[in-house]
């Protein structure tokens, strides 16, 4: 049986033997595994595979947008009934966009990112043998498969997957009849939510639980690396906001199935009048956007912790104020809760109220501003080392900072009403927000790759992969800003249907072609980590020279990461290229004791012992210096 060992500062972890609970089999090592790094492979690989499936309804329905009167016979061949005639039709369209939106927002950016390095990171980078419950840990995982598989089936269904957007407002998603979008897809579609909401729910609970009380001794909060800070931060996030949209399906499932009126009010279908009075889409679009506004940041903060670790690490320096990082990540998740209505402005809101969304949108950009100054400010004079995850990091700063500033826009009531439901808004959030969340991503991939696989991905694939998807994004999502400008719509079937518009077909073609040249760099990208996961060249202890603890636990896994006792944690996790020491590294598990020729007098501010110890160091060597 494991034992428990209580610290000094009260914090409680595991001892030896945990990792000896149970025999090791096939099933309870790979499939049903209770080890986090598993967990965290399991999560990664489940949402390369949904990026890639998202990946590819995207490309579909751009084939519409930049031929949208030219039939492409094998169309029909792929998709049957949903591509009469080569041509997609109007309803499969608006399904694609629907599915697409879902799969890389909640499937791919919210699990594959924070499920992914959570499970990876938390334990190993707090110094604990695994998360809180274990058990609970593994659920997480089979709840959000189970979510992937109950929303892919919705393809497969008579009338097709869902429609409406990824949004799901009412009127169409509570009436069934309403289009074929709208039937058993739809069904299928919130049943996925529900249990993603679960997976979310659980994971969270244990990120929460592990951080704050599996840390190991000398780990206290301010010596927790960003990544930890931010995946914890979104945790919170998480298990605050996932609840309210659960409480929103749930009024709209009756809606749809019990006649009930949450949300509808003078309905007309199909000439008729129907039964449906005293409700309001409106109600749905607060529930919705309580929780999807904290789900931007619970997509991108992952992201920002992951940059923030691997900017300092290749840049060799220190990450720029720590503390304002932190408060900045605390900042922005408090804030999260009071913007929502900036997505509402266009709904006949009190201009009073829209002016307080308005004014607490444009305070979130403060920490995020304070965010991007520091990440500046770590790269200057920085000796960068400029690795396939450097770059990626580097690339969702750049995404960041283009994206962000469009929001100030956004956040603007009376700007936004004009702009609103453009491509503008598409432009906006597919920079800030998918194409950020995507490169901090993939930075953490090749950054902790090593740790994952033992074995190291191939550089000049990373390279091609980096630039080939950076400018491919960048092509792709800033010419939209200038459709949005213009006043073009978003989501429209087809745009030449509508005089002045047409003119911008030209660039649909171009932004579709882009698309296609990004989309190809991921196969450059899929085929790097396969072959590197089995031929890839064997990793060393740190091949990063980093700080954190997780590259301080053997390369080979075993379930409970240190062999003997934990490891004891002595200085924060930023401590390089630090005049007087011989390394441009010191690992968190090096005592102070140590390194007296390149301490500093903060590096001692909670410990008032080894401070007295420094300050007499310093004395014996002042009277030791010879007398010139």
């Amino acid at each position: 049986m494991s034992t428990l060992a209580v610290h000094d500062h009260g914090v409680v972890h595991h001892e030896e033997g945990h990792e000896h609970h149970h025999k090791a089999t096939f099933l309870n090592t790979y499939v049903f595994s209770q080890d986090h790094k598993m967990i965290g492979k399991q999560f990664l690989i489940t949402g390369i595979i949904m990026a890639f499936i998202g990946m590819t309804l995207s490309l579909l329905f751009r084939i519409q947008l930049a031929y949208p009167e030219k039939a492409f016979p094998i169309l029909e061949t792929l998709l049957g009934r949903f591509a009469p005639g080569g041509r997609l039709s109007p309803g499969f369209y608006m399904s694609l966009v629907t599915i697409h939106g879902t799969i890389m927002v909640f499937f791919v950016l919210t699990a594959g990112l924070s499920g992914t390095f959570a499970n990876l990171l938390i334990p190993l980078q707090v110094g604990a043998r695994d998360m809180a419950s274990p058990f609970v840990n593994m659920l997480s995982y089979w709840f959000f498969l189970m979510a992937s598989i109950v929303l892919l089936s919705s393809f497969f269904v008579q009338k097709g997957p869902a429609s409406g957007g990824w949004t799901i407002y009412p009127p169409l998603s509570a009436l069934p009849k309403a289009m074929p979008g709208s039937a058993e897809g739809m069904t299928l579609w919130l049943i996925s939510m529900v249990l993603f909401v679960g997976s979310s729910l659980m994971g969270g609970i244990n990120y929460i639980s592990t951080v704050l009380n599996m840390r190991t001794k000398g780990m206290d909060l301010w010596k927790m690396p960003l990544t930890v800070w931010a995946l914890f931060l979104t945790a919170v996030l998480g298990v605050l906001s996932f609840p309210v949209l659960v409480a929103g399906l749930v009024l709209l499932i009756f809606d749809r199935s019990f006649g009930t009126s949450f949300y509808l009010s003078d309905i007309v279908l199909g000439g008729v009048v129907q039964p449906y009075e005293g409700g309001s889409p409106i109600l749905f679009e607060h529930l919705f956007w309580f929780l999807g506004h904290p789900e931007v940041y619970i997509i991108i903060m992952p992201a920002m912790g992951i940059s923030s670790e691997i900017l300092a690490v290749n840049s060799r320096k220190p990450i720029f104020g720590y503390h304002a990082m932190v408060y900045s990540l605390i900042g922005i998740a408090v804030l999260s809760f009071i913007v929502w209505g900036h997505h509402m402005f266009v709904t006949g809101m009190n201009p009073f109220l829209g002016g307080v969304f308005m004014i607490t949108t444009l305070i979130i950009a403060v920490p995020s501003a304070v965010k991007t100054f520091n990440w500046l400010a770590t790269l200057w004079r920085g000796n960068i080392r400029f690795t396939p995850g450097m770059l990626f990091a580097i690339g969702m700063v750049s995404f960041f900072i283009s994206g962000g500033l469009t929001g100030i826009f956004l956040g603007n009531s009376a700007l936004d009403i004009n702009l609103h439901d453009t491509y503008f808004i598409v432009a906006h959030f597919h920079l800030v927000m998918g194409s950020a969340a995507i490169f901090g991503m993939l930075a953490g991939v090749y950054h902790w790759f090593p740790k994952f696989f033992r074995r190291m991905m191939d550089e000049r694939l990373g390279y091609l992969h980096f630039w080939i998807t950076f400018i491919g994004a960048y092509l792709v999502f800033f010419p939209m800003h200038f459709m949005g400008l213009d006043g073009v719509p978003r989501r429209y079937y087809a745009i030449t249907e509508f005089h002045g518009w047409d003119r911008w077909l030209n660039v649909n073609t171009f932004i579709t072609w882009a698309a296609f040249m990004a989309g190809a760099a991921q196969v450059a990208f899929l085929f790097n980590f396969i072959y590197s996961i089995f031929w890839g060249p064997k990793t060393v202890q740190n091949p990063w020279k980093s700080n954190t603890l997780e590259w301080d636990a053997p390369i080979e896994h075993h379930h409970g990461n240190w062999v003997g006792e934990l490891p004891t944690v002595h200085r924060w996790p930023y401590d390089y290229s630090k005049p007087g020491h011989d390394e441009d590294f010191i690992p968190q598990t090096v005592p102070l004791s140590q390194t007296m020729t390149s301490n500093l007098p903060h590096d001692f501010e909670d410990n008032p012992k080894g401070l007295e110890e420094y300050n007499k160091w310093v004395s014996t060597q002042k009277t030791s210096e010879p007398v010139k």
